[in-house]
């Protein structure tokens, strides 16, 4: 056994609760600890939840700001707690799994800053019978190191030297505040209604949101009526498409440069063109559905997220088209987003065909599992490693334009399972997961590979196979499908995605290409040598052409429109 610390990584990996590895909350370890509590100040109760250490070298930022998976992230381990009390010490030691180191003994003796972080749990006593403890959206978007509510320790310079039996105490005194309410201007709605549908599933009030942008002239036209533009995507405090709502033009008072400014100036160039008369008269939605286990719910029903789709297509979007006079017809509503964005435009598309009368869709999320990133889940026995008969490569997990590597797979998801077991981490990875598996026996979503080691689960896969995968379900349903989406699929994606995501991109394109009765008249187009998120502008880098989207896109959704609205309908009042 050349590396035990390793072993028992993946011993603790294993473990039903991996809170259990590196002591958690049992008392004081030999060897090198930590001991994490907080005070009572902060609560006189009871705590549950995720502790993060975080060791960083660089004290010019919280280590809270520097987790991440590639090559300038900081060291982090985590251990669950359950029922932590006010003094109560919670133990990491040389047993906790940790990242990208995998335990303290092989943490470099030296100086760093150090922090502790509680991101806690509230327990759900869900519809389907399982009660889960689960981190609860407090309207940052699913962000553990700044969630509302969340405690954590100042940042303190220690000398930590792996080998010593010493013990470094961090008091979790700080607790982060809670957002200002927004604000609402005559363009700019906020709206919140409580889903009936998902308060129903969660045993809890449970709320979806949107960022409404009304249409110039709306005021003076009250007996218009107005077709919707449905932007999916990640959650936002503040309206983004994802170009910002700026009425005033950034000056040299506010100190912005580079790209801020470049935001700032399209911001406010969006603006002007929204309110002239040549850009059509559309209601923008930008949907908002943070939930316990990521930013957004990817906009479909789910074992384990509950019926997000059914309450944004039967509950949200009619409220807003009731209380902002939308024309509330199938034909009216249009679908566009990015990366995740991407994935629910398409998705929604679709599972409600007759509700949405078009999607843009750019690099969207792997929408054929046979390509889920570098991963085929159906046939590959390792989501982590290419085996072979003598070597095993690792499968990559970020590229450049160049190709050049900066994560892996396996990398990107030891990073979740340090900040949270059971697909509690709030990343990306779980939450394809918690979105496509089926509910394990502990409620929690069942894994589609062990965390720690990749195998992958070949039940799960089939699971996801007939339930979202887009590929599949559309080549499998075309009959009843393809006559309901002809003319609606419109997919853009660059051929060096940073993701890899336009490898499910092909195999999307090979299947439409093929459509008959009828052929899916749709648009797939690539960018080339464009990474991520490539939204069909051949002329412009992406940092600049995303800030144009809607004024490239609301042309061609208004064509659509006009072309295939029924016989009948409001073509008219709404174009002034």
């Amino acid at each position: 056994m050349k590396n035990p610390w390793r072993y028992l990584a993946v011993v603790c990996s294993m473990a039903v609760a991996a809170s259990a590895c590196g002591r958690g909350q049992s008392g004081r370890p030999s060897g090198l600890g930590f001991a994490l509590s907080f005070p009572s100040d902060r609560s006189a109760e009871p705590l549950d939840g995720r502790v993060i250490l975080m060791i960083a070298k660089d004290g010019s930022r919280e280590p809270r700001f520097q987790v991440s998976s590639g090559p300038t992230g900081q060291q982090v381990f985590g251990i669950d707690v359950d029922s932590l009390t006010p003094g109560q010490e919670a133990w990491i030691d040389g047993s906790t799994f940790g990242f990208p180191r995998a335990n303290l003994s092989a943490v470099p003796k030296g100086t760093y800053w150090v922090q502790a972080l509680l991101n806690r749990y509230e327990t759900y006593d869900r519809a389907d019978g399982h009660t889960v403890k689960l981190p609860p959206d407090r309207g940052e978007g699913q962000k553990w190191n700044v969630k509302p509510g969340n405690l954590y320790s100042a940042p303190k310079q220690v000398f930590i030297d792996p080998t010593e039996n010493a013990v470094i105490r961090l008091s979790m005194s700080e607790e982060i505040p809670p957002y200002p309410e927004r604000e609402d201007t005559k363009y700019v709605k906020h709206v919140r209604i409580q889903s009936e549908l998902l308060t129903a599933f969660w045993g809890a009030p449970t709320a979806v949101e949107a960022i409404v942008l009304l249409p110039e002239g709306w005021d003076e036209h009250p007996d218009a009526h107005y077709p919707l533009m449905v932007y999916q995507g990640h959650h936002h405090r503040e309206f983004y498409t994802p170009v910002g709502f700026r009425e005033t033009r950034p000056g040299p008072e506010e100190g912005l440069q580079g790209y801020d400014l470049e935001y700032a100036e399209a911001s406010y160039r969006f603006a002007q063109d929204w309110k002239g008369p040549d850009f059509p008269r559309f209601i923008l939605v930008t949907i908002q559905h943070a939930n316990p286990y990521y930013d957004d719910s990817y906009a479909v029903n789910s074992e384990n997220l509950g019926p997000y789709g059914d309450a944004l297509t039967y509950e949200l979007l009619p409220y807003i088209e009731e209380k902002y006079r939308g024309i509330g017809e199938g034909w009216a509503r249009v679908l566009y987003g990015g990366s995740t964005g991407g994935w629910e435009s398409l998705a929604v598309q679709v599972f409600y065909p007759d509700e949405y009368n078009g999607t843009w869709t750019f690099c969207p999320d792997p929408i054929d599992f046979r390509a889920y990133t570098v991963v085929d889940v159906y046939s590959d026995s390792n989501a982590y490693y290419l085996d072979s008969d003598w070597k095993r490569t690792p499968r990559p997990g970020r590229r450049d334009w160049l190709g050049h590597v900066s994560t892996t797979l396996e990398e990107d998801n030891h990073l979740e399972l340090v900040l949270g077991t059971h697909g509690r981490s709030g990343g990306q990875w779980d939450i394809w997961q918690a979105v496509f598996s089926p509910v394990g026996e502990d409620g929690y979503p069942k894994p589609i590979w062990d965390k720690y080691g990749g195998a992958i689960d070949r039940e799960v896969a089939a699971y996801w196979r007939e339930n979202y995968d887009l590929r599949h379900i559309l080549e499998r349903d075309w009959k009843t499908l393809g006559p309901k989406l002809e003319g609606k699929l419109h997919i853009y994606v660059g051929d060096m995605d940073s993701y890899y995501l336009n490898d499910a991109v092909y195999l999307m394109e090979e299947f439409l290409q093929n459509t008959s009765d009828p052929a899916y008249g749709g648009v797939v187009e690539y960018g080339d040598r464009f990474e991520h998120c490539w939204s069909g502008d051949h002329d412009n880098p992406n940092s600049m052409s995303r800030l144009t989207i809607n004024q490239r896109m609301a042309p061609l959704m208004l064509q659509r429109i006009l072309a295939s609205a029924p016989p009948g309908a409001d073509r008219t009042s709404w174009r002034y």
